[in-house]
């Protein structure tokens, strides 16, 4: 094992370009503070992310994904990550509704993309473009690059999920460099992404763990039933 993460494991392979990632059932929010466990999130997951990044991929959006190898495990470029989540945002929830004082399920009139320093020990706090040049993190092309690929994610995903009766709402992207290209990397998934039903705005993501919602794995079966893996 190479890292153990919140929500995942990497491990090495015969091959030192390639890592094998593992998706647990363990579910944390607030940095850490909450932690429990949600039965078989590991495994919806990855099927989840398996999908879009397949489905990104159609769409010319490259990202770290060789293969899905199991249910548990999937085969990923090694990247050198850049430490920086880019977060972006269709309507209004979670701490924009608190840093702006507006009612969650407001749309926004643009998509808003977010900066956040990827650092535990500081609670990954939110950061602008001079933040990452003052601290030797991004250049200025590769922060262009990242924008760009966080609106063209949320383009796609968008279009695509409206015809599955759903909203996303928002989510986060993790990206690193690959024999000097940037990817898209860790995972697409109702543990990074906020996901409405578009009738009713009934949450189908973490949000049910972190709010106390109940149903969380009924939730990520959902949403996986409505990409077309479930029965």
């Amino acid at each position: 094992m190479l890292y153990e993460g919140k929500a995942k494991q990497l491990f090495s392979t015969d091959r030192p370009d390639e890592v094998r990632v593992y998706f647990k059932d363990d579910a944390t929010a607030f940095n850490g503070e909450k932690k429990g466990t949600i039965q078989s999130k590991g495994v919806l997951n990855n099927s989840i992310s398996t999908f879009f990044f397949e489905l990104l991929k159609t769409h010319g959006i490259p990202s770290h994904f060789i293969k899905k190898i199991d249910d548990r495990n999937m085969l990923v470029k090694k990247l050198s990550i850049v430490p920086i989540e880019v977060v972006v945002r269709n309507i209004v929830a979670g701490s924009l509704s608190k840093r702006l004082g507006w009612e969650e399920g407001r749309k926004l009139s643009q998509s808003v993309v977010e900066l956040y320093y990827k650092n535990d020990a500081l609670g990954d706090p939110l950061i602008n473009r001079s933040h990452a040049a003052a601290l030797g993190i991004a250049t200025s092309s590769q922060l262009d690059t990242l924008e760009e690929l966080g609106t063209r994610v949320s383009d796609v995903l968008t279009k695509f999920l409206a015809d599955k009766k759903l909203l996303l709402v928002d989510f986060k992207l993790e990206f690193g460099l690959y024999d000097g290209q940037i990817l898209l990397g860790d995972e697409i998934s109702p543990d990074t992404c906020r996901f409405w039903d578009s009738a009713t705005n009934e949450k189908l993501d973490k949000d049910r763990f972190r709010r106390n919602l109940g149903n969380v794995e009924g939730a990520y079966q959902e949403i996986w039933r409505r990409l077309g893996g479930g029965n």
